[in-house]
């Protein structure tokens, strides 16, 4: 779909060379990713398939859409494929990278949500991404786990899992990156986290702080500064800890489906469920960083939102009765916790 000669071509800086063939490399990840996770859902599920779409944007690149409708397990779910170039990156990123601005920019990267029928099972979310902008690169990405009701030993396997791959290239990483999940999905019209975290960073290039976000008080901040600066990494570390990353989500997740996904449920689990999803959506339509960019870059509107549950309810004022599964949700689950340190008692 995707030629090499139609990708620009963008400089970097001598100190911080990149591998001739960096984007073609990150960009065949992507896409290994992307078959591997819907080859396996769709086994899982054994009764939904992704519908694929692909897609090209006019201003250069595009992508494919594989989306699951009605399956026996997922009600719906999305993992998309992406690799787009244009002359300038959005205000939302510029921000960010001002270093950046003038100059044509790179991205690729695969997202993915899934939204189960089951409310024991959790909804997640992934992203890894990769930019190149002029002089300067860099990756970032997540997972997150959000779940409908409490089952502590589901949150301590997805951390756990995660810990994992980040411990295999610096013992750092899980501490600053987990911390820096609890601050992103946070809805501070709530105050509430949108569900247990996982990991989430941006603007990894090997140089400087770990933390790169808006904060100068947060935990992540605050964790980041006590370590101070890591010694410099090449772009081949980072592309090796993505790639951990991402190999990490089939095993931090698939357990927790096959031990949830046949737990019988009534009408009230179902009714928290859609309820609690329209947390999903005011905090992807408000603060969303990859909502905002792919709007900005003019992207496929249905990719963009496919992200969103196919049912969704509000109800005003509601509180969960006291000592009940959903009130423990509130009270625990949706607060940061230490959960790759957990045990069971």
């Amino acid at each position: 779909m995707l030629t090499n000669a139609q990708i620009p071509t963008l400089p970097a800086e001598p100190t911080h060379t990149l591998p001739t063939d960096a984007k073609t490399r990150v960009s065949q990840f992507m896409k290994q990713l992307q078959d591997q996770i819907s080859q396996t859902l769709a086994e899982l599920d054994g009764m939904g398939q992704f519908q694929e779409d692909t897609w090209e944007r006019p201003e250069g690149g595009g992508g494919r859409s594989r989306v699951m409708r009605e399956g026996a397990i997922f009600e719906q779910g999305g993992v998309n494929f992406s690799e787009v170039w244009g002359s300038h990156l959005p205000p939302s990123i510029i921000a960010q990278r001002p270093e950046a601005a003038g100059h044509g920019f790179y991205a690729t990267g695969t997202s993915m949500v899934l939204h189960p029928r089951n409310p024991y099972v959790p909804t997640v979310h992934l992203n890894y991404r990769y930019f190149e902008a002029g002089p300067v690169w860099w990756f970032g990405g997540g997972a997150d786990l959000t779940p409908y009701y409490p089952f502590a030993e589901d949150a301590s396997h997805f951390h756990k899992t995660l810990k994992q791959a980040c411990d295999a290239n610096s013992p750092e990483y899980y501490p600053v990156f987990k911390r820096w999940c609890d601050e992103y999905f946070y809805l501070k019209h709530r105050q509430e986290t949108r569900g247990i975290g996982g990991l989430f960073f941006d603007y990894q290039d090997g140089r400087g702080a770990l933390y790169r976000g808006p904060y100068k008080d947060s935990a992540a901040a605050i964790y980041s500064n006590e370590i101070g600066e890591l010694a410099p990494r090449s772009w081949e570390q980072l592309f090796a800890f993505v790639q951990n990353c991402g190999n990490a989500f089939l095993p931090s997740y698939m357990p927790i489906v096959e031990r949830r996904h046949k737990m019988e449920y009534s009408d009230r689990q179902r009714n928290f469920q859609l309820y609690r999803r329209g947390r999903y959506v005011e905090f992807n339509l408000v603060y969303d960083r990859g909502t905002i960019f792919g709007l900005q870059t003019n992207g496929r509107t249905e990719s963009i939102l496919m992200s969103l549950p196919p049912l969704v309810r509000w109800e005003y004022g509601y509180q969960p009765e006291p000592n009940s599964p959903e009130a423990e949700l509130y009270e625990t689950f949706l607060k940061p916790q230490d959960w790759a340190n957990f045990h069971n008692s």
